[in-house]
């Protein structure tokens, strides 16, 4: 019992481990995509107070060239994540379904336990009738 019920908290463990790390490329995401709308707008003003729309114009703010790369290469970094995104969420349902098993497998013996339990505890209170029958 106590090897499972070690074996149930270290599964306990990893799921919350997985749930953390889940979150964490999830905010990292998030702020991925943040930060490549502040760059759009950055662009947007850079181009509104310059008059010039045209990337491939020769007179278009090296600044904007600038920000749109790196803007692109957030939503790249972001696009990346979304597959680590998707191992950690099978990673994490994988863990979940482990744990389960473990809880299934304690609870049952647990209720074997009990079912034990209130059998000899019925045995001592047949026992008891019997003995108080035969007085």
């Amino acid at each position: 019992m106590k090897t499972r019920d070690s074996l149930i908290r270290l599964k306990r463990f990893q799921v919350d481990e997985k749930r953390r790390q889940l979150a964490q490329i999830e905010s990292m995401i998030a702020e991925f995509h943040r930060m490549a709308d502040e760059l759009d707008d950055q662009i947007k003003s850079e181009q509104e107070r310059v008059g010039i729309t045209d990337v491939t114009h020769f007179a278009y703010p090296t600044f904007a060239k600038a920000a749109a790369d790196r803007r692109d290469n957030l939503r790249n970094s972001a696009h990346e994540l979304d597959d680590q995104l998707q191992r950690a969420q099978d990673e994490l349902s994988e863990a979940i379904e482990e744990l389960k098993k473990f809880e299934q497998l304690e609870e049952r013996d647990q209720q074997r336990e009990r079912t034990a339990q209130e059998m000899a505890e019925q045995d001592q209170l047949d026992e008891v009738a019997a003995r108080a029958r035969i007085r």
